[in-house]
């Protein structure tokens, strides 16, 4: 090591490297005194120390990633504490350095990053395993209480990245997989543009190297056209920023390559057809410059009306804000124009970062309005409960949808993924507004609450006590915290059900076989059986997790086995109920007791609901069914219910034939039948006036192969109708 990396104090001078973040910092952070150099000097030359003869893959010291990393963060504009913990964001994990020194050397909060920075790479990811993707997300959201060190990870990823070449095939692909599903999702929710776009560019050279080459290739062959077309609209509205005294400053952006490939690709579109390849950017000092300037844009070239959007008055979710507009230039070609602030330029470069520097002042709370979404996740998974899965799901979907903004009668704006409805708007408003939402008034009008909301409606929720989650609002539900707290809702109520459910079936199971006395030592006793408390018990029979018969007998071993014999017809009843529903779930609802009706027989691709029978679970019906109670007497005790049978389930239907009597019609029908290789469970016929009346029960996989019979049966010779009996 150099005396002057050692001494810069004694020689004059400071590293070339070092001079250069300090540049950065003092250029973007406004702070050139002697406190920000010394701290970070400290950090520099802390951290070089300890990774010293330290190498990466390429050769080159790890020391230079170190640096990068914090210059990235320079760059974006974060604070000194940040900026000296991505220096020192590896040192915990690949030196000898404790979070007790750092914190010792320079302070707790630097400690706290680096050692939030190291617990995040401390899970791996495999394409093939999507459930460790998940498990890295929920790391991202729990333990990012700072979202700094997130921001710092981003920066780490964004130059492992940019380095990845000198890493094995394998190595490769598992970290861009990890980047295309995690960081570039993220980054987009956190309105990081252009990191998302480096990284989206850098995964698609590494996954399809030939599609990034031919875009690259495409792209310089088409540099001159460009040009020109940008010459044709730029020149125009040069003038007119001139006669108008209107300071500005011209940037060109060009889309990226795995945009365009995106769009080549799920549009089915060539590369000539895909008009929006650069857009002209033009920054003003203030928001009435924006509209001033596009009033002027247009009255020099034709705009495209459907393609205008106002960003600006409506800001989408992570905090974007810009004017867009498509005009038409004199060649003809359509050039999308962008008009915004410097401050709104830099928000959409850098997103959340841009505001870092207010979290502490005025402009607070605008940092608090981008992180949001954030910390709504975090609250989501801070639930025990809570599925991974769907987590995902919005990640990956969710992220990439377009905005709605609606208003409350206030005239508050309420921001929503596009296809949201009055559910996702109640819940959005308050959890309890979307527990007790009844109904919605869209624009003062009544409408169902599957409606999807449009832009610029105003929406009223009205609620009533009576009125609790229903499970069929998962169906229409869109955002991550509507599906959550519905779910969460029924979880709580199907315990509930099931302790009632269980309560009753104990008590019901100990008067038939007169041992009622028992009851009170298990309610007292319930470690007797192998619960922890009475409740856990309830759960378990209720849902049919264990029985009557298993509790009594680990309960009380010397009670004999005919003691059990009066109780035996209703437990083999739930063991058989258990085993014919299989092949229905309850949405929203696991391990209730289902059966099926008797009046009706619904198989798989019937419509069919469930209905709470009190002490015996749930009940699933044809939806026509006429045994069914009215639905406006009993609403809260339908449930909806889906099939979900495995193919070779068979179930048992009844079908009335009516037909004119003649000799060896009964032969003709059991042929037609057994011909379809449908078993016949039974057969009775009468026959009055000439008139044969016969009932057929058959086992049947699903409602197309019983259409299928009745098909067969109408096409013989003397029948008059076929029908499923009720």
């Amino acid at each position: 090591m150099r005396v002057a990396d050692l001494l810069p104090n004694v020689t004059g001078s400071y590293p070339k490297d070092f001079l250069r973040l300090l540049n950065i910092v003092d250029n973007q952070q406004k702070t050139n005194g002697f406190d920000s150099t010394n701290l970070l000097w400290s950090a520099y030359q802390y951290s070089k120390e300890n990774h010293e003869g330290q190498t990466r893959k390429s050769g080159r010291p790890y020391f230079e990633h170190c640096l990068s990393v914090a210059q990235l963060l320079a760059e974006w504009n974060m604070d000194l504490n940040t900026i000296i913990s991505g220096i020192l964001h590896d040192c915990i994990e690949d030196t000898n350095s404790t979070f007790e020194e750092i914190s010792k050397e320079f302070g707790y909060e630097v400690a706290e990053l680096v050692e939030g920075v190291t617990k995040l790479g401390g899970i791996e990811f495999d394409s093939r395993r999507e459930k460790q993707a998940e498990n890295l997300m929920k790391m991202f959201l729990s333990m990012a209480k700072d979202l700094r060190v997130v921001i710092i990870k981003f920066a780490d990823r964004l130059h492992n990245m940019r380095t990845i070449e000198y890493l094995p095939l394998i190595k490769q692909r598992r970290i861009t997989v990890e980047t295309r599903d995690v960081y570039s999702p993220l980054a987009h929710r956190l309105g990081m543009f252009a990191i998302k776009s480096e990284l989206d560019n850098l995964v698609l050279s590494v996954l399809e190297p030939k599609a990034y080459k031919e875009i690259e290739k495409l792209l310089k062959s088409t540099g001159g056209k460009r040009k020109r077309t940008l010459k044709e609209i730029s020149d125009p509205i040069e003038k007119q920023m001139v006669k108008y005294n209107i300071d500005y400053t011209r940037k060109t952006r060009l889309k990226s390559h795995a945009s365009i490939h995106n769009k080549m690709v799920s549009r089915e579109k060539p590369f000539d057809e895909i008009y929006d390849i650069f857009a002209l950017r033009i920054l003003v000092k203030n928001v009435a410059q924006c509209y001033t300037v596009l009033g002027l844009i247009h009255q020099v070239f034709t705009p495209v009306h459907e393609r205008f959007k106002d960003f600006i008055a409506t800001p989408k979710i992570n905090g974007y804000q810009s004017l867009h507009t498509t005009v038409i230039a004199p060649s003809g070609k359509m050039v999308e124009i962008q008009l915004r602030t410097e401050e709104m330029d830099q928000t959409a470069e850098i997103g959340v970062a841009a505001h870092w520097r207010y979290k502490e002042g005025e402009k607070r709370g605008e940092l608090d309005r981008h992180v949001q979404w954030l910390r709504d996740m975090v609250a989501i998974l801070s639930d025990e409960s809570a599925d991974p899965g769907e987590f995902m799901n919005l990640l990956k979907i969710d992220l990439f949808q377009n905005e709605v903004f609606v208003f409350t009668p206030a005239g508050d704006l309420v921001q929503l993924p596009a296809g949201s409805t009055p559910i996702d708007f109640a819940y959005d408003v308050h959890t309890e507004v979307g527990h007790h939402c009844l109904s919605a008034k869209i624009d003062g009008s009544m409408v169902p609450l599957n409606t999807e909301l449009k832009s610029g409606q105003t929406v009223e929720v009205i609620t009533s006590d009576s009125q609790l989650p229903s499970a069929a609002w998962l169906k229409f539900a869109r955002t991550t915290k509507a599906r959550t707290h519905i779910r969460r809702f029924h979880r709580r109520s199907q315990k509930e059900e099931s302790g009632k459910l269980g309560k009753e079936m104990l008590e019901k199971s100990l008067r038939r076989m007169k041992m009622v006395e028992r009851l009170k030592e298990l309610t007292s006793q319930p470690e007797l059986a192998g619960f922890f408390d009475v409740e856990a018990m309830m759960v378990a029979i209720g849902s049919g997790q264990t029985t009557v018969r298993e509790v009594l007998r680990k309960a009380f071993p010397k009670v004999t086995e005919t003691d059990y014999q009066e109780a035996k017809e209703r437990i083999s009843f739930l063991d058989f109920a258990r085993r014919g529903a299989r092949g229905v779930s309850i949405q929203g609802i696991d391990n209730i007791l289902i059966n099926f009706g008797k009046c009706c027989n619904p198989i798989p691709g019937d419509q069919i609901v469930g209905f709470v029978t009190r002490g015996r679970g749930v009940t699933v019906h044809r939806a026509e069914c006429q045994n069914l109670p009215i639905m406006s007497e009993s609403s809260d005790r339908f449930l909806e219910v889906e099939w979900d049978a495995p193919k070779k389930t068979e179930f048992l239907s009844q079908l009335t034939v009516v037909a004119e009597d003649r000799k060896g019609y009964l032969k003709d029908v059991t042929e037609a039948i057994s011909a379809l290789n449908v078993n016949i469970t039974s057969v009775d016929i009468k026959v009055q006036d000439a008139i044969a009346s016969c009932v057929i029960v058959v086992s049947v996989s699903n409602v197309r192969r019983l259409n299928t019979v009745i098909r067969r049966l109408e096409n013989l010779t003397g029948t008059i109708t076929v029908r499923r009996s009720t």
